[in-house]
């Protein structure tokens, strides 16, 4: 039996900021649940099931927190499923929403992602001693510089790459209203002269710490027939991952990385990544690593990526444009970042991504990781369906 298409045909966020102190996290993705049933022209009894996603529980020090959000997202009753897989849980987490979907499980399925770090301090959490492995050297800025420097030495890019990343993408956030960071001054110089937190990655060119939530409506061809706004249609969807730490493993390019968009192109029937997608939203919580997932992705050659970014091929007006949202260098609640970036890629091809909207955008790339670069989650949407 064929699989059944899937459509977004709802999606809401929440407005992120450092703290939101007048909700509680039930509030919170409350929120951004509300905002999508409006887009999809539903309400909470239309909704099948619920799949919600989050980052590790001692970042708020709420345990199981999809029990205490049950009655919140109307899922009383109702089937109700976690999904955890570090920073790529946002997109693993619309995974799991669309197979329910796909196996006609359910027709109409809310997926939720959330993170409240004002609630937090995910920095000292990622810092945790864990046996027989290397210690995070405050944060994930310190497990990720040296990877960021040995691209930088077997590709020769230049130390402004990383500078250009962030001024593109935090200029970007500027039309996204539900951005965390709107930095109305910025330039290239401040970008560049902004202090060294953990060389070469420097301060402007991190993600910020954000309170959020991100939902999505999806469901299938009778549900988006019904719809009063243009679907978005699932054309493929893929998770991989593999150890943090092995013999032979490339942190710069990983190979579960590799393997996740080959599987979402096949699916997608997509052989030309560069020509075939026309928006990407991809996550990049430190500029360096546009060029490196351009690379793993497929739509550059090795060595090849930085060259994209310098020349302007990802600007907003560029040939692929990337993070037009502003992606996680503007907005970063951690268990959401990932199902923003599918979320912002389904507004591209359903045409309601307001002005960072990429002109005629059939075709848009989600993408997230997580962990030491070995989770990965990614899907590839259309404006029409997918053919059967």
């Amino acid at each position: 039996m064929p699989k059944e298409p899937v459509a977004v045909v709802g999606v809401g966020q929440t407005k992120h900021v450092a703290a939101r102190h007048d909700v509680s996290i039930a509030g919170l993705v409350r929120e951004a649940a509300r905002r999508a049933l409006d887009d999809a022209g539903l309400d909470w009894a239309d909704v099948d099931a619920v799949v919600i996603g989050k980052a590790p529980d001692f970042f708020e020090g709420v345990m199981m927190p999809e029990l205490y959000l049950a009655d919140a997202l109307g899922a009383v009753g109702k089937p109700m499923m976690r999904v955890h897989t570090a920073g790529s849980v946002g997109g693993s987490t619309a995974l799991v929403a669309a197979g329910l979907v796909a196996s006609r499980v359910h027709r109409t399925v809310l997926t939720v992602a959330f993170e409240k770090q004002s609630e937090s301090n995910a920095m000292w959490g990622l810092s945790l001693p864990v046996p027989f492995q290397q210690p995070l050297l405050a944060g994930a800025g310190g497990f990720f510089a040296p990877h960021v420097r040995a691209y930088m030495r077997r590709t020769g890019a230049p130390s402004s790459v990383g500078s250009l990343v962030a001024f593109k993408d935090r200029r970007n956030a500027l039309l996204n209203p539900y951005a965390h960071l709107h930095e109305t001054g910025i330039t290239l110089e401040k970008v560049q002269s902004s202090p060294m937190l953990w060389d070469p990655i420097r301060y402007s060119e991190t993600c910020p710490s954000s309170d959020g939530a991100c939902a999505m409506v999806l469901t299938d061809r009778q549900g988006a027939a019904r719809s009063p706004r243009p679907p978005g249609w699932v054309h493929g969807g893929a998770m991989r991952s593999e150890p943090t730490m092995f013999a032979g493993k490339d942190y710069v390019s990983p190979r579960a990385g590799r393997d996740c968009a080959a599987d979402v192109y096949r699916q997608a029937g997509i052989t030309e990544p560069r020509r075939e997608i026309d928006a990407v939203e991809m996550y990049v919580p430190f500029s360096w690593y546009e060029p490196m997932w351009l690379e793993n992705l497929g739509f550059a050659a090795e060595g090849e990526g930085w060259k994209l970014t310098e020349s302007g091929v990802t600007e907003l007006d560029g040939d692929l444009p990337v993070n037009p949202s502003g992606g996680v260098l503007s907005t970063n609640p951690i268990g959401a970042s990932g199902m923003i970036r599918f979320a912002e890629a389904a507004l591209q091809v359903r045409g309601l991504a307001g002005e960072h909207q990429v002109p005629g955008a059939q075709r848009a790339m989600g993408h997230a990781y997580g962990g030491g670069s070995q989770f990965f989650a990614m899907w590839v949407v259309g404006s029409e369906a997918p053919s059967t």
